[in-house]
């Protein structure tokens, strides 16, 4: 019997907080992204937190809060196994920047999104696919006595054991039930206008309002309120199948090194995201913030002419060289600023249905200084809000009408050890009260043409439609 990610999901999905960060296909020859091994290497699942942290409006202190209760369950990392072996597994809303700056609401957030869930794991399965092994590991916490701790951690295992060694559990009564209960009606959603682009979607733009939108905001950049701003459009649907099917079927058609699956009762998040925010480890920092987007063709030659043609944009290179600006300043506020290097710029990474500029900062974490700080300084990323950050925020929630809520957020993890590793919540589906919302946006610049823009936003969203849409 092999306990493969996906054979494990299939029997822990249904217990409360379950939670999986998975790289396994980004590794396979036929999906692999073409860029360093490391970004597929390892996936984690876990569930049935012993403790979970939510909210659902700015709090100030928030990140020093969780650091206090990282502290409190710190455990050194065992050396020779993935990094995360238990800690706060779960996702931070886009509007979680709100606990760090004063920025204003949207007009909607119908569906009542919270800012931040998090869950506090004792035990998790760890797998590393370079080495092709895996490793279930339990701590034992809460419980601070030694034997009791113990106990705990070995009845916790024996119980996963038996989960796993079991068939797969399908409960679709239950999943339709929860649909009839919780289902939001059409009059009860911001105004939603129909795209031609992709039947069965609404969008909360016309084509014509998202155009208009990114003309307003070109205005604001000749004005000198920002240099880049990043403006989404969010695609919805009704669901059509459980969030457990979706994350299995979005895995074979749209891998990624960064996709994954939350469920947090009421809210999951399904991702197949290309983009790693952060990631702080043994007290090295790392960013690789993607800024430039052609879609793939299927002819070879005229794909390669493609990509050429993204790389020789001067257009996604300035994007990406600001965006790649703002994250270094970011940084350096708890960073030892000698150390913060740009490792790689606009570098073209190949996905199923895209190609991308992705560049790669790292640096050093300063005396004193935690992954939670990092956090507190750099979120949300530079790369889905614009430079200046601050006004490009005031600016995206005057001119997007509804809470981006998960997307462009962040999901991934902060470890007993201290560790933490974040995607960017792009390709990303949330699923709640009976729909699906896909988001999807793109970096505005002085000489953006609306047209284009717009374009652009349906090539970034073609591979995940596409696999919704085949369901």
């Amino acid at each position: 019997m092999e306990w493969t990610p996906e054979y494990c999901f299939r029997r822990m999905s249904s217990l409360p907080g379950c939670v999986w960060l998975d790289s396994s296909l980004a590794t396979s020859a036929a999906n692999a992204t073409e860029t360093d091994e490391s970004l597929g290497r390892y996936s984690y699942l876990a569930a049935d937190p012993f403790s979970t942290l939510r909210i659902d409006k700015p709090q100030a202190g928030i990140t020093d809060h969780l650091q206090r209760l990282c502290s409190r369950f710190f455990q050194s990392r065992l050396p020779d196994l993935p990094p995360l072996q238990g800690g706060w597994i779960g996702w931070f809303g886009y509007e979680f920047g709100g606990c760090f700056e004063r920025v204003p609401l949207p007009a909607f957030n119908e569906f009542h999104l919270p800012l931040m869930v998090l869950g506090l794991y004792d035990t998790v399965l760890s797998w590393d696919h370079l080495l092709g092994q895996g490793w279930l590991i339990s701590h034992g916490w809460p419980e601070f006595d030694p034997a009791r701790r113990q106990q705990r951690a070995y009845r916790r295992l024996q119980s996963l054991m038996r989960r796993l060694e079991s068939p797969a559990a399908t409960k679709p009564s239950a999943w339709q039930q929860t649909m009839r209960s919780q289902s939001i009606s059409q009059q009860q959603l911001a105004p939603q206008f129909e795209t031609r682009r992709s039947p069965g979607w609404t969008s909360n733009y016309s084509p014509s309002g998202y155009r208009a939108a990114v003309a307003r905001l070109v205005e604001y950049i000749h004005a000198g309120d920002v240099f880049q701003t990043n403006l989404a459009q969010r695609l919805l649907r009704p669901a059509t199948c459980s969030p457990e099917e979706l994350m299995l079927h979005l895995r074979q058609h749209s891998p990624a090194p960064f996709a994954g699956y939350a469920d947090f009762g009421r809210i999951q998040v399904i991702s197949s995201s290309p983009e790693r925010f952060l990631r702080v480890e043994a007290g090295e920092i790392e960013a690789r913030p993607i800024k430039g987007t052609r879609p793939r063709l299927t002819d070879p030659i005229a794909d390669a002419g493609i990509a050429q043609l993204l790389l020789a944009s001067d257009k996604d290179r300035s994007e990406n060289v600001m965006i790649v600006d703002l994250l270094r300043n970011d940084l350096s506020r708890v960073a030892d600023p000698s150390s913060v290097q740009v490792a790689s710029l606009c570098g073209l990474e190949k996905y199923p249905f895209v190609w991308h500029l992705v560049s790669v900062i790292r640096a050093r974490l300063a005396p004193g200084k935690s992954a939670t700080d990092v956090l507190a300084c750099t979120f949300p990323g530079g790369s889905i809000t614009g430079a200046p950050k601050i006004r490009a925020m005031e600016i995206i929630a005057e001119l997007e009408p509804t809470a981006r809520g998960p997307y462009c957020g962040s999901l991934g993890y902060i470890s007993f050890a201290g560790d933490m590793d974040l995607s960017i919540l792009i390709r990303t589906v949330t699923a709640s009260d009976g729909w699906w919302q896909v988001p999807v946006g793109g970096g505005i610049v002085a000489d953006s043409q609306p047209n284009l823009e717009e374009q652009e936003t349906w090539h970034k969203a073609e591979g995940i439609l596409r696999a919704i849409d085949s369901l």
